[in-house]
């Protein structure tokens, strides 16, 4: 992959993360995004960003790497066994923000590029992936109606089966096995993009980057002022649970970063805050939190 390429691509993700930070900055109101930026002898770039302990997000973070490696991790070759053992670099950006309001929802984005060395000839081997998922803790039909009809949006100019397609890849990935349930209310996820010329995948994944602001943020300005009480961040730590198991047995991301032997700060700023676990615990019948249960952690169409 010539370096004008990867260029344009590093491009677009320092300024996505730029934009995404500013306005959930904003969003805030009480805190900003610290910048921790590191640079290594390999020519690895890292540049996390975190927010903590604000008036709306408990913590989050909008990380940006460029990581260069001599062989592909275990995670990024499952279904690529012809790569195992090549050199590669990658850029992304990975967000994930934890919410204080436990009616606002948490939620996670990835954009990313993979690009390894020759396999068999002088093309080197390249792709996309990424997405967006919703995790309520208290879900609004109205919500998640806005957050599917936004990413349907930006799936719509790419092929009226798009967004169908990596809305269910979404909705399989983010299940968790061993709780035989899904995460949240799903979204988009897709990965091994190469399927169109490199100008038309690289336009797809801007597409799903710049949507991410305009699908949250009505969101969290409509829910963040919402009243609560103590049961119901009972309830969002209980269910923040579930995303720390997630993240540590099956996400891609982290076992890729983890694998790599990246730095642990930035692999582990997705976990959050303040999490506990129950025995054997279920909600009451008729309950606001069987409510998440019955109605929102669902595979349906939201529209």
């Amino acid at each position: 992959m010539n370096n004008h390429k990867i260029n344009q691509i590093n491009t677009y993700l320092t300024q996505l993360q730029q934009n995404i930070a500013s306005t959930l900055s904003r969003l805030d109101g009480k805190k900003d995004f610290v910048q921790d930026n590191y640079n290594d002898q390999h020519g690895n770039t890292s540049c996390t960003w975190v927010i903590e302990n604000g008036a709306v997000f408990e913590k989050g973070a909008v990380n940006f790497s460029h990581i260069h490696g001599k062989n592909l991790p275990k995670s990024a070759t499952a279904k690529r066994p012809e790569l195992a053992g090549k050199s590669f670099q990658v850029l992304g950006i990975s967000l994930i923000m934890h919410p204080v309001n436990p009616f606002v929802p948490t939620t996670h984005m990835n954009v990313r590029f993979f690009c390894t060395d020759a396999v068999g000839d002088d093309t080197p081997t390249w792709w996309f992936g990424g997405g967006y998922d919703l995790t309520p803790y208290y879900g609004f039909i109205d919500d998640c109606r806005h957050w599917h009809q936004t990413a349907k949006n930006a799936c719509e100019p790419f092929g009226t089966d798009v967004y169908s397609r990596f809305k269910k890849w979404c909705d399989d990935y983010f299940y968790i096995k061993h709780r035989q349930e899904p995460r949240g209310i799903g979204g988009l996820f897709f990965d091994d993009l190469n399927d169109w010329p490199f100008e038309r995948c690289f336009e797809f994944m801007q597409a799903i980057g710049d949507s991410f602001l305009p699908a949250y943020t009505p969101i969290v300005e409509q829910r963040k002022t919402h009243d609560y009480q103590q049961q119901h961040k009972d309830f969002q730590c209980y269910r923040r649970g579930r995303y720390a198991e997630f993240n540590l047995v099956y996400d891609r991301g982290t076992l890729f970063g983890l694998q790599h032997g990246g730095r642990i700060e930035s692999i582990l700023s997705s976990l959050p805050p303040q999490v506990t676990w129950r025995y054997n615990w279920q909600p009451e019948t008729g309950s606001e939190e069987e409510a998440l249960y019955k109605t929102f952690l669902l595979v349906k169409d939201w529209v």
